[in-house]
């Protein structure tokens, strides 16, 4: 009986030696000396944070104009995915800190023949990791080799510079984005080409935006007004009103072949012309943005 016990024993100790000499992690990393963050855009629109990682991919942090503080994670990989499954973020301590234990940051999810993304949260705190010297390192069992892991770690190292950069880049973008003014109505004063206040800042607004994106595909400018005053000299005034806005546009920089202008006069009301209030919503010029 004690043959047998030791027999099984020794077996153990022989398949365990033979899964631990099987099992394998691929490391994917750049070395402390090679290790470069980038901004890779910087703009009004966007800004981005990228580091290379050879062999694998490239990693980033992307950050785009909105009404929110926003932040994403993006891990572009040269293999993608060929089912799903779940990794593992976790952050590691560097060699020079000694005793310090690895903690587990997020899950991300790994999308059949897609790149891995995090969210805001998970984002944020994998920069405030990397800030503090720690490195992201994802893990995930490898979806080429069963016998595999594999381990993608973000070397903090010459990352300070870059993410203060990163950082004032953020805090420059727009706080608003191309979906807040792609639909926008302006109003007018009566009988006049005079923008009211409130539809100044609007059409500023889009101003700012076409300083850091004139690549649109489209911009139509329907004008309206009420219907006071004769239907020719109506029509006319719905046209000058769309052209002095085309004219601000194109002073901006956009190409005026990509802007159609159109002038209905007092077509079209928007509401009844019975009230002062209600004809003055009828004074207008629609704004309306299209970009592939």
């Amino acid at each position: 009986m004690h043959k047998i016990i030791q027999k099984i024993a020794t077996t153990v100790v022989l398949l365990s030696t033979v899964a631990t000499s099987t099992a394998a992690v691929r490391q994917y990393q750049v070395d402390i000396e090679s290790s470069e963050w980038l901004l890779a855009s910087q703009t009004r629109l966007k800004c981005e944070l990228s580091h290379e990682i050879p062999g694998y991919g490239r990693a980033s942090f992307t950050s785009e104009a909105s009404k929110m503080l926003n932040m994403e994670f993006y891990l572009d990989m040269l293999r993608l995915p060929n089912r799903y499954d779940v990794a593992t973020v976790y952050s590691m301590p560097p060699r020079w800190m000694p005793g310090v234990s690895k903690r587990q940051i997020a899950q991300m999810d790994l999308r059949k023949q897609y790149d891995g993304d995090l969210p805001s949260d998970s984002a944020w705190q994998m920069l405030t990791e990397l800030e503090k010297g720690f490195w992201p390192t994802i893990h995930y069992n490898d979806w080429l080799n069963p016998n595999d892991g594999v381990a993608v770690a973000l070397n903090a190292s010459q990352f300070q510079d870059s993410y203060h950069a990163f950082s004032r880049c953020i805090s420059n973008l727009l706080p608003y984005s191309f979906e807040d003014i792609a639909y926008t109505v302006l109003a007018y004063k009566k009988n006049s080409a005079e923008l009211t206040s409130y539809s100044q800042r609007r059409l500023d607004m889009i101003g700012e935006y076409l300083k850091e994106d004139l690549d649109l595909e489209l911009v139509l400018l329907d004008g309206y007004t009420d219907s006071y005053g004769g239907s020719w000299n109506n029509e006319q005034l719905s046209i000058r009103r769309a052209n002095e806005v085309r004219d601000y546009f194109s002073a901006l920089g956009l190409d005026t072949d990509r802007i159609e202008v159109v002038g209905h006069g007092e077509k079209r009301h928007s509401s009844p012309n019975d009230t002062r209030l209600d004809r003055a919503k009828n004074r207008r010029v629609v704004v309306r943005l299209e970009k592939s």
